[in-house]
C-alpha cells in the first residue's frame, strides 16, 4: 500500500516514522514544499536571541536520515498544487525546476500546518516587517539583526511567539515594544493572572501597549518607520514581526472537496480521517475534539500534532486507534517566569456556558528552608461537583510539573478531592510536604464544603463600602504595600480579643497579602457567626490585577541597559554610610519586605541596605514600599534568577533629582465643566514645564472626564448602568459650565480654540499624561458611581484619598476645580 503525506514536522514526520514502525513493506513517500523536512519550529526565537547558538541543532532529521533510518521516500522543495480525488493522485511541482508531475496513492495524509496571519493593513510588505514560521523566516530576521543591528523593534502580538521573541530581541540589546488588541498577553490564562506577567515585562523593560492594535505602517526616513496604532498613538522603530495568530493551510483541502470546519480547518473523526476516508489529516490543520466542553477546536500544539500523526499511521496500518481529543496544556517561558495552563479559563467557560469556581493560591515551588525557594501562583477551575476544569500556573521554577499533574487529573476525571490526597514526591530541593497541587485542592475542596467563601478580586469594586467590612489582617508594616480603599485593619493576631470591633450585622471581606491568613480568620469569624468571605488570593491578586497594566505611556524607548529612575547619588551628595545585606531568597510575599522591614529599622540614616529575592511580586513591592516608608530605591535589578534591591534609609530629598520640597501642586479635580477642566490641564502642563510636579485627582463629577468617549461593555447593576446613561462620557461630552446654550456656546468655544491654534481638552489631558502629570481617579467615587477602571482612559490611577493627601503634603499649594 502507498501512502504519501503532505507537510513534515510534527505531524507528517511522526506520521511516516509510525507508518514504517508498523509496515516494514509500505510504502511511503513525504513531500515537503520547504527545504526542511523536519526542524524544531518552537526554537526558532531562541537562535534568533542566541540562546541556541548552533543552527544545525535546529534540524531534527533530514530526508537522508528518514532514507537510512526508515526506509522513506523524503522529497523537500516539492509542493502539491492539486489534489485529484476521483483518480487517487496528487500533482507535484518541484520548485527547484518548475515542472510538474503526478503521484498516485492509496492513503492521503495532510499535514500543512498553519500559516501566520498577515493583515491588510498599508506597510505590511515593507522591508523590515517580519513573520516566524519556519527557518527561512528565522534566517531573516537573524541576518536582518546582524547586519542593520536595530536598536528598537515592534513586535505586534502578545501570544506564545510574541513573547518568545519579544524577549529574545531583548537579549539582543534591543529596545521592544509590544502591541496586543486584548487587555492582556497570554489568551489562555486569566487577566488576574497575565497582570503577573504584565510586571514582569514591565520590570525587564518590555514597553507594553494593551488594547491597542496595528493600524499602519509608514515608511519614514534613515531606515526607520512609524508604526500607527488605532487608538491614534505611534512607535518609532527599525523592524517589525507580525505574531497576530495563523491560520490553517485549508486551501488544498477547499479545492478537494473535504468538508470544513471552526476557523476553516479540516474536519477529522477519531481516526484522523477527513469526510473522504481515504485522505487523513494531522497538526495545526485538522478540526478536533475539545475534551472538556464536548465541542470542535483547534488547537495548533506540537504533542497533539504528533499523537495524530501516530493514530493516522495506526489506522491506516489496520488498527482501530483514536485521538480523543485535547485539553490545551501548554507552556512558555517570559523571560524568568514560567506560564503554564491547562483546560479552559474563565472567559472560555462563560462562553460555553459552563458554571465554575475558582481558587487562586501563593505558594512556593519547594521547602522554603531549602535555598533557592520561589513562589508560584496557581489558579484552579472547578465544576460544584469537584470536577476539573482548568488551572493556571505563573512562577520561576516547578510551574510546568504542577500543570502536568493537574492534566493528568484532568484527562483521568479526577476531582479537586482526589487532587487533596495525591501522594507527590517529595523532597525538600524538590517540592514540599503538602505539594502546591494539594494545596489547590484543599482550597477548591474548602470552597465546595463551605468551609469558606470566596469573594474574586474583580467583585471588590462593586462592593458599597457602607454595608459591607473590609478586613485587613496583615501584620502593620506590610500596609506600605498598600490597602484596599475603605478597609479597617487589625492584625490575624488581634482578631479574636478585638472581635467587638467587627460589625456583626454586615458581610465581611477578609483579606491577607496572599489569601491563607485571611482563611485562618475567616474560619475564626465565621464560627463566631459572621457572613464572612476571604478574598480569593489576596492583596497580591488584588493588587496586580486593580494595577497598571500597560506601561506604553508611562515612557518612551528606555535602554534595557539602564533604568532610569533608579540612579546612583552622586559621590560628591553621598552619605558616608554602612552596607548592609539581606537574603530573602525562598520567601513568599510579604515575606522579603519584613526582612527589609526591620533590617531598615536596625541601621543608621544613610545606610543602604541591599536585598536577595527569589519572589519577582518583590519588584513593585519594594518601589512602592520605599516610596511610602521615606526610603530611597537606588536600584533593582536581577542577578543570577534572583532580585537585588538596593534601598538607602531615610535618604534626604536634596540628594533626589526629583524637584525640591514644597514646589509642586496638587489639584482636585471635582468639576466636569469642560472651561474647568481646561483650566487643570493647564495649570498642570504649567507646573511640569517650570521642573515641578503636578498630580491631578478627579473625583465625583470630574471622573466623567477620564471615562473613554466610546462605549465600554462592562458588568454592571441597574443602578450604575442608569448612572451611565445620565452621566457625560468622556472630554468630548463635556459642557461649558456657563453660556452652554444648549451646546452653541460650547460648540463656539471649541471652535475658537481650534482656531487660535490652542489644544482640544483631549489633546491638553493626554499631553499633561505624556508629560508626567499623575492623573488620579478616586476609588470612593467610582465605586459610589458605578464607574468601572475598563471605562477609564490609559495612564491614569485608580487611588484612595490618601494618596492625594500624600501628594498634598508635598506640594506648596492644592488647588480645587
Amino acid at each position: 500500500m502507498k501512502t504519501v503525506i503532505i507537510g513534515g514536522v510534527a505531524g507528517g514526520a511522526s506520521t511516516a516514522a509510525r507508518l514504517r514502525r508498523m509496515d516494514e513493506h509500505a510504502e511511503i513517500l513525504l513531500l515537503e514544499r520547504g527545504p526542511y523536512v523536519s526542524f524544531a519550529n518552537c526554537g526558532l526565537p531562541y537562535h534568533i536571541g542566541e540562546v541556541i547558538h548552533d543552527r544545525e541543532k535546529l534540524l531534527v532529521v533530514t530526508p537522508q536520515d528518514l532514507k537510512d533510518l526508515l526506509n522513506i521516500d523524503v522529497r523537500v522543495n516539492n509542493e502539491v498544487i492539486r489534489i485529484n480525488r476521483a483518480q487517487k493522485t496528487i500533482t507535484v511541482r518541484n520548485i527547484e525546476t518548475g515542472s510538474t508531475y503526478e503521484e498516485s496513492y492509496d492513503k492521503l495524509v495532510l499535514s500543512p500546518g498553519a500559516a501566520p496571519i498577515i493583515p491588510s493593513l498599508p506597510g505590511v510588505s515593507l522591508p523590515g516587517v517580519f513573520t516566524l514560521r519556519n527557518m527561512q523566516d528565522m534566517d531573516a530576521i537573524k541576518d536582518y539583526i546582524d547586519q542593520e543591528k536595530p536598536p528598537r523593534a515592534v513586535v505586534v502580538g502578545g501570544g506564545f511567539i510574541g513573547l518568545e521573541i519579544a524577549e529574545n530581541l531583548h537579549h539582543r540589546g534591543i529596545e521592544v515594544t509590544l502591541i496586543e488588541l486584548l487587555n492582556q498577553v497570554l489568551a489562555p490564562i486569566d487577566y488576574e493572572m497575565a497582570a503577573l506577567v504584565h510586571q514582569h515585562l514591565t520590570f525587564k523593560r518590555i514597553r507594553l501597549a494593551l488594547g491597542d492594535g496595528l493600524k499602519a505602517i509608514h515608511q519614514a526616513e534613515n531606515g526607520w518607520m512609524k508604526v500607527e496604532l488605532t487608538s491614534g498613538r505611534s512607535v518609532d522603530t527599525h523592524m517589525l514581526i507580525l505574531s497576530i495568530g495563523v491560520r490553517p493551510e485549508n486551501q488544498l483541502a477547499a479545492d478537494a472537496g473535504l468538508e470544513l470546519g471552526v476557523r476553516g480547518t479540516v474536519v477529522t473523526n477519531q481516526h484522523m480521517q477527513t469526510s473522504d476516508p481515504d485522505i487523513y489529516a494531522v497538526g495545526d490543520v485538522t478540526e478536533v475534539t475539545a475534551r472538556i466542553t464536548g465541542g470542535r477546536t483547534n488547537l495548533a500544539l506540537a504533542g497533539p500534532a504528533s499523537r495524530q500523526g501516530r493514530v493516522a499511521a495506526d489506522h491506516i496500518c489496520g488498527r482501530q486507534s483514536s485521538f480523543n481529543g485535547v485539553i490545551g496544556t501548554s507552556v512558555v517561558k517570559v523571560f524568568d517566569l514560567t506560564v503554564a495552563s491547562v483546560g479552559l479559563n474563565a472567559k472560555a467557560l462563560e462562553s460555553a456556558g459552563i458554571p465554575y469556581l475558582n481558587n487562586i493560591i501563593h505558594v512556593s515551588n519547594h521547602a522554603g528552608y531549602y535555598p533557592g525557594a520561589s513562589p508560584m501562583s496557581l489558579k484552579l477551575l472547578f465544576k460544584e461537583d469537584g470536577h476539573i476544569l482548568g488551572a493556571q500556573a505563573v512562577g520561576l521554577e516547578g510551574v510546568d510539573k504542577r500543570i502536568d499533574v493537574i492534566a493528568t487529573a484532568i484527562q483521568a476525571g479526577l476531582t479537586v478531592y482526589d487532587l487533596e490526597e495525591l501522594e507527590l514526591a517529595y523532597a525538600p530541593p524538590f517540592g514540599s510536604a503538602r505539594d502546591a497541587v494539594n494545596i489547590a485542592g484543599f482550597g477548591a475542596g474548602n470552597a465546595l464544603r463551605g468551609d469558606v467563601k470566596l469573594m474574586n478580586w474583580d467583585q471588590v469594586a462593586s462592593l458599597d463600602r457602607g454595608k459591607t467590612t473590609i478586613l485587613d489582617v496583615r501584620l502593620p508594616e506590610e500596609l506600605a504595600l498598600g490597602m484596599i480603599d475603605g478597609g479597617v485593619h487589625i492584625p490575624l493576631q488581634q482578631v479574636r480579643s478585638k472581635i467587638n470591633e467587627i460589625p456583626k450585622d454586615r458581610p465581611v471581606l477578609v483579606y491577607c497579602q496572599t489569601g491563607q491568613r485571611s482563611y485562618f480568620a475567616s474560619r475564626i469569624l465565621s464560627q463566631l457567626g459572621f457572613d464572612v468571605y476571604n478574598l480569593n488570593g489576596g492583596y497580591k491578586t488584588y493588587s496586580h490585577a486593580v494595577g497598571r497594566q500597560s506601561n506604553f505611556d508611562v515612557y518612551e524607548h528606555v535602554s534595557i541597559s539602564s533604568k532610569e529612575e533608579l540612579k546612583e547619588i552622586p559621590p560628591e551628595k553621598a552619605i558616608a554610610a554602612q552596607e548592609f545585606i539581606v537574603d530573602a531568597c525562598g520567601l513568599q510575599c510579604p515575606g522579603p519586605i519584613l526582612k527589609l522591614y526591620n533590617k531598615i529599622k536596625e541601621v543608621e540614616d544613610g545606610d543602604i541596605v541591599t536585598v536577595q529575592a527569589t519572589d519577582f511580586g518583590f519588584t513593585s513591592d519594594v518601589e512602592a514600599w520605599a516610596k511610602s516608608t521615606g526610603n530611597r530605591l537606588l536600584s533593582i535589578d536581577t542577578e543570577d534568577g534572583k532580585i537585588v534591591a538596593k534601598i538607602q534609609k531615610g535618604a534626604p530629598r536634596h540628594v533626589v533629582s526629583a524637584p525640591a520640597l514644597g514646589m509642586n501642586k496638587t489639584m482636585v479635580i471635582f468639576s466636569g465643566d469642560l472651561d474647568k477642566a481646561i483650566a487643570g490641564c493647564i495649570i498642570a502642563n504649567g507646573v511640569i514645564a517650570s521642573g515641578h510636579q503636578a498630580s491631578m485627582f478627579f473625583t465625583f463629577w470630574g471622573l466623567n472626564l477620564l471615562r473613554k468617549n466610546e462605549h465600554v461593555s462592562v458588568k454592571k447593576n441597574l443602578i450604575e448602568r442608569m448612572f451611565g446613561w445620565m452621566m457625560p462620557r468622556g472630554t468630548q461630552k463635556a459642557k461649558l459650565s456657563q453660556m452652554h446654550m444648549a451646546g452653541m456656546g460650547t460648540a463656539m468655544i471649541k471652535g475658537i480654540m481650534k482656531k487660535k491654534n490652542v489644544d482640544s481638552l483631549p489633546t491638553m489631558l493626554q499631553t499633561a499624561i505624556e508629560n508626567g502629570v499623575r492623573v488620579q481617579a478616586c476609588q470612593m467615587s467610582m465605586d459610589l458611581m458605578g464607574i468601572k477602571r475598563e471605562e477609564l482612559i490609559d495612564g491614569i490611577e485608580v487611588v484612595g484619598v490618601a494618596t492625594m493627601l500624600a501628594a498634598s503634603d508635598e506640594s506648596n499649594a492644592v488647588i480645587f476645580i
